[in-house]
Formats: structure tokens, C-alpha cells, sequence
């Protein structure tokens, strides 16, 4: 019986698989950028680059209405939620459960959490790409909503919204005026949900 030669492993197959999962974080809610700045210098400080992979506070760009111009700003859609990515043991648990600003993790037991997968952190990425190419209105209308016209002409007017135009940032409310209803175009910055 002859013996076949056998393929010698390439240094990528003898590369251990990456250790690292994501872990969601708790934090005090409008404080996640610090979280992920205080945890960033103290992973430097400890010199645990190599157990730690990267740290998401997951934002959204949202269009708003400001003085009559539309402003872009951040919106956080998980307030007081930081992901982070890292090779989970006793020192990585400490580093991150001692940072200034953080509560603790989210689910699995007490010292030992649960991490997420993958798929959920790529849904939330995904989430958080859309927001840039495609900036959401901070408010969303939905017709038939009632609403309360907080400015102008019809101020302290109830009415149900007919139609929304995000493009040119106006709905259109029918409010009733001596008992028939109008339909009167009003800016996203005159209404306010009832």
C-alpha cells in the first residue's frame, strides 16, 4: 500500500477561527458614544486589542424640520444599547462590565451573557446603511392619524391626516370649520400626533 502525499496547510487553514461574538451592552440611555469612547480607551489601556473586535451604537440619519430648513441629525433606534464585538472571559467581562456609563449586559445569566447572531448584527448594520443613503422623516404620519395643529391659522384645530408628502415635508389635515371638513396643507413642523 502506498501512502499519498499529503497537502501541507496553508497558513490561513491553521489560522484559528475568530473567537469573537457580539454582545449587546447596557448603558445609560443617551450616553452610548461615550460607552464606546470610555470602552475604547480602556481596551487600549489594558492592551486587549486582539480579544475585542468592533463597537456599534446603532444610529440613524433622520431628516427634521428646523426653522422652516431641514436639518439631517442622528437618531439612535436602540436608546441605551451599545454592540460590541469580543472573545468573551473573566477579563474582557470585567473591562466592559466596569465602564463608566455601563449597566451590565442584555440576556444569557448573571456573569456569563448571551451573544447575538451574526444575522442580527448584519439586519442591524443594514438598518443603520439605509438610514445614510436614505434619511427617514423624524416623524412618520400615517393617514388617517389624528393630529393637533400646534401653529398658524388653524392653532388648537384637531383633524385626521388625509394625505403625507415626505418629499416637500407637508401633510394634509381635514380639520372641520363651522361644521364641514377642510382639508388644509400644513408643514410637518405645524402639526403635533394628538
Amino acid at each position: 500500500m502506498t501512502e499519498q502525499p499529503q497537502a501541507t496547510p496553508t497558513p490561513e487553514a491553521t489560522a484559528p477561527a475568530s473567537t469573537k461574538r457580539w454582545y449587546v451592552v447596557h448603558a445609560y440611555s443617551g450616553m452610548e458614544k461615550a460607552v464606546e469612547r470610555n470602552l475604547r480607551e480602556r481596551i487600549d489601556r489594558a492592551g486587549m486589542q486582539d480579544k475585542f473586535g468592533r463597537i456599534l451604537v446603532p444610529t440613524e440619519e433622520v431628516v427634521e424640520l428646523k426653522n422652516g430648513k431641514k436639518a439631517v441629525t442622528e437618531r439612535r433606534f436602540f436608546p441605551g444599547y451599545v454592540l460590541v464585538e469580543m472573545d468573551m472571559a473573566d477579563d474582557t467581562w470585567h473591562l466592559v462590565k466596569h465602564t463608566s456609563k455601563v449597566t451590565g449586559f442584555v440576556g444569557g445569566a448573571r456573569n456569563r451573557p448571551a451573544p447575538i447572531s451574526e444575522a442580527e448584527v448584519m439586519k442591524i448594520v443594514n438598518q443603520m446603511q439605509e438610514g445614510v443613503d436614505k434619511p427617514r422623516p423624524k416623524v412618520e404620519w400615517t393617514v388617517g392619524e389624528m393630529v393637533r395643529v400646534k401653529e398658524g391659522p388653524f392653532t388648537d384645530f384637531n383633524g385626521a391626516v388625509e394625505e403625507v408628502n415626505y418629499e416637500k415635508s407637508k401633510v394634509k389635515v381635514s380639520v372641520t370649520i363651522f361644521g364641514r371638513a377642510t382639508g388644509v396643507e400644513l408643514d410637518f413642523s405645524q402639526v403635533e400626533k394628538v
